[in-house]
């Protein structure tokens, strides 16, 4: 074996090496952190806020914090789909995720409002 061949050999070794160490893979099924936050207030058949458009990432949490003088039900149009049962109390909190990228609908369903949609990106 030349210089030259022991040189091409090391070189393509060295390179080979570097493809690969700098290769590596994301892992999607970790959460993407802590995600979007809705305030919600339910007082004398009046929805605040109604037609919110937020951003969140799949798998991140989002969280509804309702404070409310009637008793709803909360319905996610989400894959998987979720539903809450609203209490007419203070200070309750709901949380889910998306699976799929989409628009996810957040929506009263005894007031038939939507509090907000929600892009979930990849």
């Amino acid at each position: 074996m030349t210089i030259r061949s022991t040189l091409s050999a090391a070189w393509v070794a060295a390179l080979a090496w570097a493809l690969i160490a700098c290769g590596g893979s994301h892992n999607q099924s970790q959460p993407a952190g802590a995600g979007p936050t809705i305030d919600v207030t339910i007082a004398k058949g009046q929805v605040t806020p109604t037609n919110a458009a937020l951003q969140a990432k799949v798998h991140q949490p989002i969280t509804v914090k309702v404070t409310s003088d009637a008793a709803d039900e909360l319905h996610v149009h989400s894959t998987p789909d979720h539903k809450f049962q609203v209490a007419a109390a203070p200070n309750q909190t709901f949380q889910f995720s998306a699976d799929v990228p989409g628009n996810v609908e957040v929506e009263l369903h005894h007031l038939d409002r939507t509090i907000a949609t929600v892009q979930v990106q990849p």
